[in-house]
């Protein structure tokens, strides 16, 4: 088993004649993801490199049964595009870009919550989704990805990355990695992905790493607490950050003395959860963590 992806999964690519969705459709029909061409207006009826081109995300899915659209629309786009793949019927979204303008963003979920519940969004400005020897549907290298047992969740693509060679060095595979985006707002949080893993029979421990910024890992950690039985570790990216100044990603910033990493990992190890304090040590985090559960 596995969450959101799985063998069932039709993909194609929004912006697939660009250089940069072109590389990246490639690498993922290259790692055995089902992919089934892509969608440029304009170009409908043409192929590149061997990949159908559609002029509409409707006209994609009615000749090819795509549920899955992988998004490489340039920022000032990019909402409108989210909102043709739900409107077409796409139930995975996943938005690569980079740089989507906030406003933007509050208008797309704003409208994918009451008109498309159906739809789920993944990003934007991520790394994408990838279930281990399935599917990949994003930028993510594959192989550093093994299957096994360990649900990820991550804001940072790089930690994604990262996170997943340690967890393949101390033996433990994934059952799906998610990059979910460091944006102040984006399609799928922390609370979805877990709720999806507790829930997934493959799935035996978590891991997710968050930042600086925001509330969101406060929250979640609420809702461990409450609602997770399984071990979870996690990591808090930015710790020495200074305050006021924007670390990377838009939703990374201290503002107003909240958002602290100090905060985020006090509520977390409040919840049960083991908080590796460095990116070096994630994977041992979360073999500590399902040694506790086994306790």
């Amino acid at each position: 088993m596995s969450i959101l992806v799985d063998k069932n999964t039709r993909v194609i690519c929004q912006g697939i004649t660009g250089k940069t969705g072109l590389f990246h459709s490639q690498q993922c029909r290259a790692y055995g993801t089902p992919f089934f061409g892509g969608v440029t207006p304009g170009k409908g009826g043409t192929e590149v490199d061997g990949f159908p081109v559609f002029d509409s995300v409707d006209e994609a899915v009615r000749k090819t049964g795509a549920n899955c659209s992988l998004i490489f629309v340039p920022p000032g786009g990019c909402g409108d595009a989210i909102l043709e793949a739900a409107a077409a019927g796409i139930t995975l979204i996943v938005a690569i870009t980079e740089g989507v303008p906030v406003l933007d963003m509050v208008r797309t979920a704003d409208v994918l919550a009451t008109k498309f519940p159906k739809s789920r969004l993944i990003g934007p400005n991520c790394p994408g989704i990838i279930t281990p020897g399935i599917a990949k549907i994003g930028i993510m290298p594959g192989y550093i990805h093994k299957s096994g047992p360990v649900g990820l969740v991550s804001k940072s693509g790089t930690l994604t990355y990262e996170a997943a060679w340690q967890l393949g060095n101390v033996g433990l595979g994934q059952s799906t990695a998610i990059g979910i985006g460091g944006d102040p707002i984006i399609g799928t949080s922390f609370i979805d992905c877990l709720t999806l893993f507790e829930a997934d029979p493959q799935t035996e421990a978590m891991l997710m790493i968050g930042e600086i910024g925001g509330n969101a890992e406060i929250t979640t950690a609420e809702f461990i607490k409450a609602h997770i039985k399984k071990p979870v570790a996690a990591f808090i990216a930015g710790q020495t950050a200074p305050p006021g100044k924007r670390m990377g990603h838009a939703g990374a910033i201290i503002s107003g003395g909240s958002g602290t990493a100090e905060e985020k990992i006090a509520a977390l190890e409040a919840a049960g959860v083991v908080v590796s304090r460095s990116p070096a040590d994630m994977g041992k985090a979360l073999v500590e963590a399902i040694a506790r559960k086994k306790k």
